[in-house]
């Protein structure tokens, strides 16, 4: 994307944001409460209409275009808070995952596929398969909100603060899944607010303040700057 700017009425949610995610990476993108960092995910993901700019996926210009569009595009959002469908089994939720896979003689087979790899990756959910996604734990609720945007097979995963509210041992496993993903072919943009644990697993990262990019580049060159440090990392030690 270039140039991206978006506004909630008179607000500047985003300003002039410029960032590039490439073929096979996970990109960490950090930054405080209020930085924008949802808005980005949700103005590529085609939930916010951009004020300027351009956002392009393989070259191509996918500005304003639908969720639906952007979804059979490849870009497939993981929401902040997991926004699971409470009142409907773990099943029901992955099958609406599967909703914008191409419908024809193979969609059948397409969805139930897209299931079991949400089973393969996440043992737990197929035992849970027929109980309400609402009773759920919050590690649980995350693992189906991730296998829910896997269903169409995304070339472009979006994750927004996927360690919220998670206890440590939850979030290591969601962390080694989310690199396991990358490793298998799947891009990933990762908004998170724990900065360490982004910049260890990112190969990129990008710093937003107030709707701003400020610092940009090698994850493990971010994990050594002392202005990074001191805002994000606890010190300069």
């Amino acid at each position: 994307m270039s140039g991206l700017s978006a506004r909630y009425g008179a607000v500047a949610a985003l300003r002039d944001v410029s960032l590039e995610v490439r073929a096979g990476e996970l990109v960490a993108l950090i930054g405080a409460n209020g930085a924008g960092k949802s808005t980005l995910l949700r103005a590529i993901a085609g939930l916010v209409a951009p004020a300027a700019g351009r956002v392009t996926l393989d070259g191509r210009d996918v500005t304003g275009q639908s969720p639906e569009a952007m979804i059979r595009a490849g870009v497939a959002l993981v929401p902040e808070r997991r926004r699971v469908f409470a009142p409907l089994t773990v099943l029901d939720n992955l099958e609406l995952g599967g909703y914008a896979l191409p419908r024809g003689r193979e969609f059948r087979g397409a969805l139930e596929a897209g299931v079991e790899e949400a089973y393969r990756l996440f043992p737990v959910l197929r035992g849970r398969r027929d109980q309400l996604a609402g009773t759920l734990s919050g590690g649980e609720q995350q693992m189906l909100a991730i296998g829910r945007a896997l269903m169409t097979r995304p070339r472009l995963l979006l994750c927004d603060e996927p360690s919220l509210g998670l206890a440590p041992l939850v979030v290591a496993e969601i962390m080694r899944l989310l690199s396991r993903l990358r490793e298998a072919g799947t891009t990933i943009l990762l908004v998170e607010q724990n900065a360490l644990m982004a910049l260890r697993a990112a190969d990129r990262a990008y710093v937003l303040e107030v709707g701003s990019v400020v610092l940009s580049g090698a994850a493990r060159d971010l994990l050594g700057d002392d202005q990074l440090k001191a805002a994000y990392l606890g010190g300069t030690g």
